[in-house]
């Protein structure tokens, strides 16, 4: 190193000059860039690692993170949150000179490849979509179904599982005045068409329960929901299926009483599996459905009360197949029908 033109002559032969920062190539100049370099980072809220000391990140809201990492002065930036990132990059370009390389390909001595194939799937966005088509069963007993085998991958979506939300959101953009009709029929007899898919989970090889309950002709309760255990038959299934939709049509019934509103005796529960009608109306005990039995028995108790009555009903008829599982389009539309569905703006 050589004093700057002009000192040579004023200096004598024995003094030095002292640095008052460190210069580029010295053996102490990359400690105090570094140093200087984390006391900049940390002060935009970054925590340096105690496993690596050139590793900063920063936990952000909603569990995302900005990781920074520095070879000498090499910096790569990481993260899911693009507005930290992007400040980050002007608090970099304002304290030191940089250039930005883009995208990363080199890094000590490493070729980094991006495949197209690999698709990052935003799982907010997922949730967000499912969220709104659940509100949007409420009044749309027609996607219940399929909204109930979605929002059940709310946090493990996937592309098939994202292609599935956007083809409910097609059939809904194609039917947007789709809605129920209210008419007054002369009667308010109570049904309830009842059904179960067995061991309809490929996942878990759970049943799916579905009913839906009709008020005087009128559609006003449904649910489509995956049983707790697994069934090991499709009676077993049936049974898990009508207990629970029998405590539905109590519920109604208790809250037409208080109305003071009178409803016929009995109410009808449809069922379209003749094993199932058959052993409640038996009294004989069956050994394959012993570990059914508390539902089996609430059942029979309901019957002989003369609360109920469980007419049996066709496949082809059983309104609560729509909530079970993907039907062809002729089934499906048939089905829509019988749930009292009608385009509300051509009543209009």
């Amino acid at each position: 190193m050589d004093l700057p033109p002009g000192f040579k002559e004023k200096l004598e032969k024995k003094k030095v000059c002292g640095l008052k920062k460190s210069l580029y190539g010295l053996k102490q100049s990359p400690r105090d860039w570094f140093e200087r370099f984390g006391k900049v980072i940390k002060l935009q809220g970054y925590i340096q690692s105690q496993a690596d000391h050139t590793m900063f990140y920063k936990h952000l809201r909603e569990g995302k993170i900005v990781v920074l990492m520095v070879y000498v002065d090499d910096i790569i930036l990481t993260g899911d949150e693009n507005l930290e990132l992007e400040r980050l990059k002007k608090t970099l370009t304002r304290e030191f000179e940089r250039k930005d390389l883009g995208p990363l390909i080199y890094f000590l001595g490493m070729e980094f490849a991006r495949s197209k194939k690999v698709e990052v799937i935003d799982k907010e966005k997922y949730q967000r979509l499912v969220g709104r088509l659940i509100y949007l069963s409420h009044t749309r007993p027609d996607i219940a179904f399929a909204v109930s085998m979605v929002s059940q991958f709310m946090h493990s979506p996937n592309q098939g599982r994202f292609d599935a939300v956007y083809r409910i959101l097609r059939y809904l953009k194609g039917t947007p005045g789709k809605g129920l009709l209210y008419e007054n029929r002369g009667h308010l007899q109570v049904d309830v068409f009842t059904d179960a898919d067995c061991a309809g989970s490929v996942i878990d090889r759970r049943s799916t329960s579905e009913y839906c309950t009709f008020v005087g002709g009128n559609l006003v309760t449904w649910r489509s929901k995956k049983q707790s255990v697994v069934a090991r038959s499709s009676a077993e299934a049936e049974f898990r299926a009508i207990a629970h939709d029998i405590c539905e049509v109590l519920w109604i019934k208790q809250l037409l009483e208080e109305l003071k509103v009178a409803s016929p005796l009995p109410m009808k529960v449809f069922c379209d599996n003749k094993a199932v009608i058959a052993i409640v109306h038996n009294p004989v005990l069956h050994d394959r459905t012993k570990h059914v039995e508390v539902d089996k028995h609430f059942i029979k108790e309901k019957l002989e009360n003369g609360l109920i009555v469980m007419p049996y009903i066709p496949t082809v008829e059983q309104v609560a197949d729509i909530l079970t599982k993907g039907l062809p389009k002729k089934q499906f539309d048939d089905l829509v029908s019988k749930l009292v569905m009608n385009d509300i703006f051509k009543l209009a």
